[in-house]
């Protein structure tokens, strides 16, 4: 067959295949477009799942009236003149590609008045073919674009739609996630003439609060970690949910660089990987994080979708995300309820353990009890004992975790308060402030001296590496070859000495000495793999902690133990001195908090 030129309908047919997927899709092109064009409202009215109707109007400058023919024609934008704007694009609209696409499998019409203007203009398509020329109508300053009976002459695409329900849920997504992105506008959602969501913009932090809960609800912002950090020209921002309301699927990841919506995989693994001795197996964390950057460093123009993005530095950017979310998950204990401790006290402060406290209990009882509590140096719980017996990792210096015990500020109280029962050789009853602790003694015994070990292999001794006795030849693809010529320094600092010995073999002559056990062949692989798809692997400190943790394990103190008030005072001490205390190493809770609300509650006291 001869070569051809489509016909424009037709090419608009396809081009809207890739940009109009489902009802959703459409949404998300035009309240983009309301954004760009600096719209303080947006109003989006949905008729049966948008099988009937999408109709989306803003406030915005409007569109003029000799570009409203221009604006459904291909590649037609006004966000990009040159080559220059594509590698530095601030607008989350640029190819041209959505208006024409929406045009030409639907009934369309756009209607639009710039400020001051005397009246609007509207413009009606059907299928790709204009109606009528621009009738003058009454239109207040902004745009409004209706499309219906999507895909009504391209009858394949309408019959993968799915159930008007169906539809109208990720309609409902699509408008939560633009809500998420700017909480300077305010938006409204109707479906089938039912309010769905009325959002104000918000002006403060409280309305900012609000909009959240509302849209993810009280449970996350409750235990959600808030922070702010920034790093040479990036800003990371937002709140990472604390690892005790981790969900079964990941249904409440909220990602946005730019303020544009994104699905990286490079930033998806960074967090993965901050969260990764937090989470019990198989939970997925949730989030709601921002990362600002200079534009000429994130490509965008990677699909008709704009989802997806590519870094210039990816590396770069996984190490800044991975490193400030550890900080801030290790920095913030959280029980399993989902409260933060810092909740409880609003501040804290350190504490002068040889002053009185004076806002918990005076009898004598509980001072001797503060007494003690503080006067112990370590957990008497032979720990140390068994891990000389186990590794050789820890120096002749008490293993006291770093940090200092912290008190809630109105009453001087320690925050996991002060040991009062034993519970069947498992559990430890404490009194606080707030209420009453159940802890299980060795799931905290057991982060306390991982992360000890974690911390005492780092500062005393580094990565131990030990030559292989026979270098063991390892087959790779031609593509992980290549690699060792611009990552043999990577290797080498984790842990591993490999030369190319051909086309597809490397000879490994070096492993990490707590590795060497392991199936290091396959560990190669997989960081070689990680490298060329992140450019970075933590494959081999993810091997390291496992390992500690499983000694971890063994060395923490056992069900049906004994402990003296002592033991179990200095086990909650350390416990508010070490990181990520809120879960064990393999992501269970630790402890959690009855208030003496609840307790009320259960008793039906002041009802």
């Amino acid at each position: 067959m001869r070569i051809h030129l489509l016909p424009p309908e037709l090419s608009n047919q396809i081009a809207a295949g890739e940009v109009i997927e489902r009802p959703a899709a459409v949404v998300k092109e035009l309240v983009e477009n309301s954004l760009d064009a600096g719209a303080t409202s947006v109003f989006i009215d949905i008729g049966l799942g948008g099988r009937q109707y999408i109709r989306v109007r803003d406030d915005g400058a409007g569109i003029h009236p000799q570009d409203l023919e221009l604006a459904v024609s291909r590649h037609a934008t006004s966000k990009l003149r040159s080559q220059e704007d594509l590698e530095r694009i601030n607008s989350l609209g640029f190819r041209g590609e959505a208006l024409p696409s929406m045009a030409s499998v639907s009934r369309f019409s756009i209607h639009s008045a710039q400020a001051n203007a005397d009246h609007g203009w509207a413009l009606k398509v059907a299928g790709g073919h204009i109606n009528t020329g621009l009738t003058a109508i009454a239109h207040a300053r902004g745009t409004t674009v209706e499309v219906s009976d999507l895909f009504f002459n391209t009858p394949a695409r309408r019959k993968f739609m799915r159930a008007d329900k169906t539809e109208f849920s990720h309609i409902n997504e699509m408008v939560k996630r633009m809500a998420l992105s700017r909480f300077d506008i305010g938006f409204s959602l109707r479906h089938n003439q039912r309010v769905v969501h009325e959002l104000l913009a918000a002006q403060d932090e409280q309305s900012t609060g609000r909009r959240i809960k509302k849209l993810l609800g009280e449970s996350f912002l409750d235990s959600a970690l808030s922070f702010d950090e920034s790093a040479s020209d990036m800003r990371l921002y937002g709140w990472a949910g604390s690892p005790t309301i981790a969900r079964s699927q990941a249904d409440m990841q909220y990602l946005y660089i730019n303020g544009r919506i994104v699905r990286d995989k490079v930033i998806t693994h960074a967090i993965r990987q901050a969260y990764n001795d937090v989470l019990f197996s198989g939970r997925q964390p949730a989030y709601l994080i921002y990362l600002d950057m200079p534009a000429h460093l994130v490509d965008v123009n990677v699909h008709p979708s704009k989802h997806e993005v590519r870094f210039r530095e990816s590396r770069t950017i996984h190490g800044f995300i991975t490193h400030v979310l550890r900080d801030v998950l290790a920095q913030s204990a959280t029980n399993s309820a989902g409260h933060h401790i810092s909740a409880w006290a609003g501040s804290v402060k350190k504490n002068s353990m040889g002053s009185t406290s004076t806002g918990y209990p005076s009898s004598a009882t509980s001072q001797a009890r503060l007494s003690s509590a503080t006067s112990q140096a370590r957990l008497s719980l032979s720990v140390k004992d068994k891990l000389d017996a186990m590794t050789s990792l820890y120096s002749a210096r008490e293993a006291q975790p770093k940090g200092e015990t912290r008190v809630e500020e109105n009453t001087g109280v320690p925050l996991l308060g002060y040991a009062v029962a034993q519970i069947h050789g498992i559990y430890i009853l404490a009194e606080n402030a707030q209420g009453i602790i159940l802890v299980d003694m060795h799931a905290a015994h057991e982060r306390i001296t991982y992360e000890y070990m974690k911390r005492t292999l780092s500062e005393q001794q580094g990565l131990r590496t030990q030559p292989l006795l026979i270098p063991q030849t390892v087959r790779v693809s031609e593509r992980e070859v290549r690699l060792l010529d611009s990552h043999a320094d990577t290797l080498l600092r984790l842990g591993f000495e490999v030369t190319a010995i051909s086309a597809d073999a490397m000879l490994l002559r070096q492993v990490p000495t707590l590795l060497a056990d392991t199936d290091v062949e396959q560990l190669l692989k997989d960081i070689l793999s990680d490298i060329a798809e992140y450019g970075d692997s933590n494959r081999v400190n993810d091997q390291i902690n496992e390992v500690l943790g499983t000694m971890a394990c063994h060395a923490s103190v056992r069900a049906n133990r004994k402990l003296t008030v002592d033991e179990m005072n200095a086990l909650l001490r350390d416990m508010e001195r070490t990181e990520r205390s809120g879960q064990c190493n393999h992501g269970r809770p630790t402890w959690v908090q009855l208030s003496v609300a609840e307790l009320d509650k259960l008793f039906m006291r002041g009802q």
